[in-house]
């Protein structure tokens, strides 16, 4: 039967990385269900001062397959209040709305209020994170707020499903972050280093996405200098755009004496560029010092692309160890082992393993658990 589906959260034009990403295809993905979609994004999503990055827009095409309102205002209460009003009056069946971040709590939580109001609209919210990465005062009561009107919840990771309980007893699950499959299909090696420009001899090898402390890409860099001193290292390829400091990375990279073993492309790297970045590496680095899951690791299941995770938050449990990827010890020394583990065994030995288990990795899954839970209540 088919149901109107309203999804608040990031979407075209913002350059909301994996969420807007993500939200998009959770949109088709109801779609080829035969649902009525629409996405509520935002007109503004942060004030300026609070954004890292150089900007929150990107210059793709607008989805003409999508039908995209970006009209909430992040840190105006009168725009939530006419955002709420709007969509209390599309009597959607379900609403899906993202939870990332604790300061998108009182916008969020205030237009949900106002939603429930319409006495029909199951609200299911898939939250990434609950106690986020970087705290800061107020992350507490913002995310307190925010859980109160939400009906049911899905969770990327255990560790957020276990965080969650710490603020709700509402129903929950966790499920299995599904494939970034709207990147195309897989390319040659060759191909892809062609198209980015870099050598196509060298072993390669990837760190992608944005560059955030908790990420780890100071632990690599230094693995790096680790694998040069024994005379086996490869190129590192980091392709994404600093959401920090970037003077602290450019100062370790001279003082480790590593920059002739890097391939530096670090400016926002577009949808259509992205397949080449992950096509063109060996394998994919994730050196993270905390997490609860990662968007880099179902990319690299799309494009089989073996990995070497940290053992932190969900990273393990989505990479089994030797058989899709490596798993170490978030230390430099132990990420210098994993990479040469990884090239002793050869990218042939993870792709059996890889083409495996990628297949539990589905879009259906997701949709039906959100079904399921909007179903208990």
């Amino acid at each position: 039967m088919k149901k109107k589906v309203i999804i608040i959260g990031s979407a075209w034009p913002l350059r909301g990385g994996g969420i807007a990403t993500f939200n998009e295809r959770l949109a088709r993905a109801f779609m080829q269900e035969g649902h009525e979609v629409i996405i509520y994004s935002f007109s503004l999503q942060y004030p300026s001062f609070l954004f890292p990055g150089k900007s929150q827009f990107g210059n793709e095409p607008r989805p003409a397959d999508l039908h995209i309102k970006s009209v909430i205002n992040s840190v105006n209460p009168f725009n939530w209040f006419r955002s709420g009003n709007a969509i209390r009056k599309e009597n959607a069946d379900l609403i899906v709305v993202r939870y990332w971040l604790p300061f998108m709590g009182p916008c969020l939580g205030t237009i949900l209020r106002i939603v429930k109001k319409n006495h029909r609209s199951k609200i299911v919210c898939i939250a990434d994170n609950v106690i986020p990465h970087e705290k800061r005062v107020g992350d507490t009561a913002f995310t307190r707020y925010f859980v109160k009107p939400v009906d049911a919840f899905i969770t990327l990771s255990e560790k957020v499903l276990k965080d969650l309980t710490l603020f709700t007893r509402k129903p929950a699950l966790a499920t299995v972050h599904p494939l970034y499959d709207n990147f195309g299909e897989p390319i040659s090696k060759t191909e892809a280093r062609s198209a980015l420009g870099i050598p196509s001899e060298n072993p390669v090898i990837l760190f992608f996405g944005f560059i955030r402390q908790y990420k780890g890409l100071d632990l690599l860099l230094k693995a790096m200098a680790v694998l040069k001193q024994k005379g086996n290292a490869p190129l590192l390829l980091i392709a994404g755009e600093f959401y920090e400091n970037r003077q602290q990375y450019e100062q370790m990279i001279d003082e480790l004496d590593i920059r002739d073993l890097l391939i530096l492309r670090t400016d926002f790297i577009p949808d259509n560029e992205v397949r080449n970045y992950i096509c063109a590496a060996d394998f994919v680095i994730q050196p993270y010092k905390h997490a609860t899951q990662s968007g880099i690791t179902p990319l690299s299941y799309h494009f089989e692309r073996p990995m070497l995770v940290t053992n932190v938050g969900a990273l393990p449990a989505m990479v089994p160890h030797e058989k899709v990827g490596i798993v170490t010890a978030p230390e430099p020394e132990a990420i210098a082992h994993g990479i040469e583990q990884l090239y002793s065994l050869g990218e042939a030995h993870f792709l059996f393993h890889l083409r495996n288990e990628k297949k539990k990795y589905n879009w259906q899954l997701l949709t039906d658990s959100i079904w399921q839970l909007a179903g208990k209540n």
